[in-house]
């Protein structure tokens, strides 16, 4: 936790001073400046023209997205199959995994207009609407993927701290749970599709999308951009901070319920698996969700008062990068979930859940020898198999 506090306050302070050093310059991060010439067209400084054009987003963003998006929608497609058709038994872990999944999956079947975009030279050509849905289903998708990994952590916190507890009351708790997230994200992200998501760049021929501010008063920019100001901020605070804090919380209290049951046989097995598992959400939440909303939030108070933001192409990356959860859940499922690796495994291989109950029948009622190795009948002393 305090090597995540320092990470955290050590981003935010190179941020600001390299966003600061140059007050008086003219590049103002990605804000246009209307145009009063052209109704509804903006104008942009050399420096966002250059970062408009360069490789950075043009080139690497795009390669990114195109990762993501082949490695994303098989890996979650099968998931939800998976959890829908194959899983039998429905534990709270497996209903928080199947929302996880199909939250990155209605984010991903758009990234194909995001990769197009980027590649046309930051130009949209989809309309407004169209603009409006990319950005709301990318934010809902980090915000649901943020507070479902909370529910998983405390949900095996909860697993292991309470191993007695009744199973059908905690799916119904997560039932419950996951559509009130749902509900809560729809609500909440409905804020974005109040205001322009798309600028029309008169000095470069282009429309961008969720790129460019669109600024009347450059003495006073808040009026223009105080409705995305204060929505990523409530956003970066209550769904982003606290959650982190919750999920840090969990995984050291599981870690030291673990700790203080040493003397259970297999524990040790358990608590390696344990520590795999809390390394690999904090490596996603440092990676993926930590960068982005800092950065969403340092650059809007940037906005906010008219400050150069010589850091735009990091936060731009960052909301990048913040994708990636997409394709690295389903190798979290893979590890939480050893009914989700056997599911994948007999999927992959095209065995039909009969042909799966029918082997497990089969071995459960076969003997394994240490000793010889060898799996052997129950009413024989026939050998019947081998290691």
């Amino acid at each position: 936790m305090t090597r995540l506090t320092q990470f955290t306050i050590t981003l935010v302070c190179v941020f600001l001073t390299g966003a600061q050093t140059d007050v008086g310059k003219k590049g103002r991060g990605f804000i246009g400046i209307k145009d009063g010439q052209s109704e509804g067209s903006v104008n942009v400084d050399s420096a966002a023209a250059e970062a408009l054009e360069s490789s950075l987003t043009t080139v690497f963003l795009p390669i990114v997205y195109i990762i993501v998006f082949a490695v994303g929608l098989p890996t979650n497609a099968m998931a939800i199959w998976v959890f829908l058709f194959r899983t039998k038994k429905k534990y709270p872990s497996a209903i928080y995994m199947a929302n996880l999944a199909l939250s990155d999956l209605l984010f991903i079947i758009w990234i194909p207009l995001k990769i197009a975009y980027h590649f046309n030279g930051n130009d949209w050509i989809y309309g407004e609407g169209l603009c409006k849905v990319l950005v709301g289903f990318f934010y809902a998708n980090m915000y649901c993927s943020i507070l479902f990994i909370t529910c998983l952590s405390v949900q095996r916190y909860w697993v292991i701290a309470h191993p007695l507890s009744q199973q059908r009351k905690n799916n119904q708790v997560a039932i419950g749970i996951s559509l009130a997230i749902w509900v809560f994200i729809w609500l909440s992200t409905t804020p974005l599709y109040l205001y322009n998501q798309t600028v029309k760049v008169s000095n470069l021929g282009i429309t961008t999308c969720h790129d460019v501010s669109a600024i009347s008063d450059i003495q006073n920019p808040f009026h223009d951009i105080k409705y995305p100001f204060f929505y990523f901020i409530f956003m970066g605070v209550f769904v982003f901070f606290i959650p982190c804090v919750v999920t840090v919380i969990a995984y050291v209290s599981l870690l030291r319920t673990l700790g203080d049951s040493m003397s259970n046989e297999g524990i040790g097995k358990k608590r390696r698996k344990a520590m795999i598992l809390t390394v690999t959400v904090l490596v996603t939440f440092l990676v993926c969700f930590v960068p982005s909303n800092i950065m969403l939030i340092v650059h809007y108070f940037l906005l906010k008062d008219g400050v150069v933001n010589n850091g735009y192409g990091f936060y731009i990356t960052t909301l990048c990068l913040a994708s990636l959860n997409s394709c690295l859940d389903p190798f979290l499922y893979y590890y939480v979930s050893e009914d989700f690796r056997d599911h994948v495994k007999n999927t992959l291989l095209c065995r039909s859940s009969r042909t799966v109950e029918r082997m497990r029948v089969s071995f459960s009622s076969m003997k394994y020898s240490k000793k010889a190795s060898i799996y052997t009948s129950d009413t024989s002393n026939t050998q019947t198999s081998t290691c």
